[in-house]
């Protein structure tokens, strides 16, 4: 992988339009609201922390593919 490739990677990415931002919004909003929805049906337990780091996840990986995008 190349210098170019790694530094695109792990530099910020803001928002670069007001849709972006309520993209990026939508996103977090979309993911805590399953979060909460199991929150109340998943007993306590190491399962449902994982799950729980398992939606962050997602919602990290969901975000990054909003802030990546072209142009």
């Amino acid at each position: 992988m190349g210098i170019a490739s790694l530094t695109e990677r792990f530099r910020y990415h803001p928002a670069a339009t007001p849709g972006r931002a309520e993209q990026h919004n939508d996103v977090r909003a979309s993911l805590l609201r399953v979060a909460q929805d199991l929150n109340d049906v998943v007993p306590e337990g190491r399962e449902k922390a994982l799950m729980l780091t398992k939606l962050e996840e997602a919602m990290f990986w969901a975000n990054a593919a909003v802030a990546r995008q072209g142009d």
